[in-house]
């Protein structure tokens, strides 16, 4: 479905994608992980467009999207999350929400079918009851799930997770698990996320990918990408990987 060879990207005399070759099929839920600063929202950007990459190409499903704006892209289907979410302050969440439907990919172009469609992704995401709430009123888990209300109202065929399980409590990030596995199988979306919360990553993903500095270390099952010495000894340095 999506397709990376050869993924390079340099900003001046740094190289933080070297060279990184991906696959994400339909109906995956796929992880990225990484010590910080290793290009995981690096890729993500050049994936969906803020960045163009230096070399390489990038294909969603067929297609070659290497160099088009981050909007083209959109309406291609590639949907994605921040990890600092911004929406719109101003706005309560049922107007953040059916403004992306309406610059979504379903030709929604009336305020009534925007609100309605709205209505019905938020309660999805557990929002309902907030609809007429203002953002900056939210606590982080729910800013976290107005975030990924607002990539679904694109209606994307795959949605690009940044750190959504970052800052919750244990009962947060099992109630974030639950939501992924629905995007998946009510919503038909596939999934490729990035996270630091190991328990998100071995609950909920069927793969995981591994970058440092900008190259991929190890791509596989979950368990063994997590016990290979190469990702114990970037996250934990080398004497600990030798133990």
């Amino acid at each position: 479905m999506l397709k990376g060879t050869n993924i390079t990207k340099c900003f001046g005399g740094l190289t933080a994608l070297s060279e990184v070759n991906f696959e994400v099929s339909q109906g995956e839920i796929v992880g990225l992980i990484g010590p910080n600063g290793s290009g995981k929202t690096t890729l993500f950007n050049v994936i969906s467009g803020l960045h163009k990459n230096d070399s390489g190409e990038i294909t969603f499903e067929g297609q070659r999207i290497t160099g088009l704006p981050p909007h083209k892209i959109a309406r291609l289907g590639i949907g994605r999350t921040f990890q600092i979410v911004r929406p719109l302050m101003d706005l309560d969440l049922i107007q953040n929400v059916a403004i992306a439907v309406l610059y979504g990919r379903e030709e929604i172009n009336t305020p009534r079918l925007a609100r309605d469609r709205a209505e019905e992704i938020l309660n999805f995401t557990g929002l309902a009851s907030k609809a007429d709430h203002l953002p900056g009123e939210l606590a982080l888990e729910d800013r976290k799930r107005l975030e990924v209300a607002r990539a679904l109202a694109c209606r994307p065929e795959i949605i690009l997770l940044d750190e959504v399980f970052s800052g919750l409590n244990r009962k947060e990030i099992e109630g974030a698990i639950h939501l992924t596995f629905r995007i998946r199988d009510e919503y038909g979306v596939t999934v490729f996320m990035i996270e630091h919360v190991m328990k998100a990553i071995m609950g909920t993903c069927s793969r995981v990918m591994a970058l440092h500095n900008g190259v991929k270390i190890a791509d596989g099952d979950p368990e063994d990408v997590a016990n290979n010495p190469e990702v114990i000894k970037a996250y934990l340095g080398a004497a600990y990987a030798e133990r």
